[in-house]
């Protein structure tokens, strides 16, 4: 599905606090309050929620922070008042209600990847080539269609990003 995000790209702000030399990660941390969300009651992962990227994936222009979709502010289960929106990576790397964001020189522990270490990996690329440990990734089922279709690598954004993992092993991407 394609949907019209609303925001700016990361490299913008990135660009605005001038990361330092050293800085190779962006890490980012969502807001805690489980009165406002109640899904933080229940102890499923160690809250508050953490993801994080590269830098070079953060500071490419189709990575974006979104403030609102469909030309209205963004709802709150849509993740107001910002979310990040990396489509190459949808469905994995979609961190709402950003609170904090710092840049550094360590590889972040994301949620998922503390959760489930052997199902999550950092990098949370669409890689129809390489299935989920518990599901393949080679055919996608798209909102508004009966059946199913072959997943594009990177969601269809290959031409725009492969450069960024090249030689790498594509099961670490996953």
């Amino acid at each position: 599905m394609v949907i019209p995000w609303i925001g700016f790209p990361l490299s913008a702000l990135l660009r605005e606090v001038e990361p330092l030399g050293s800085a190779k990660f962006v890490a980012f941390q969502t807001l805690h309050d489980p009165k406002q969300m109640p899904g933080q009651r229940r102890n499923v992962i160690d809250w508050p929620y953490r993801e994080g990227l590269r830098l070079d994936e953060a500071m490419n222009p189709l990575t974006l922070l979104s403030v609102g979709l469909y030309g209205r502010l963004l709802p709150r289960q849509n993740g107001a008042p910002i979310r990040l929106v990396v489509p190459w990576k949808y469905g994995f790397k979609g961190i709402k209600s950003i609170v904090k964001i710092t840049l550094t020189d360590r590889q972040p522990r994301t949620s998922w990847q503390m959760l489930a270490p052997d199902e999550y990996g950092f990098y949370g690329n669409v890689n129809p080539d390489v299935d989920h440990p518990r599901w393949s990734q080679a055919r996608e089922r798209r909102i508004g269609e009966l059946l199913r279709r072959k997943t594009l690598p990177f969601n269809g954004y290959g031409e725009q990003v492969a450069s960024l993992y090249r030689g790498m092993n594509p099961k670490k991407l996953y």
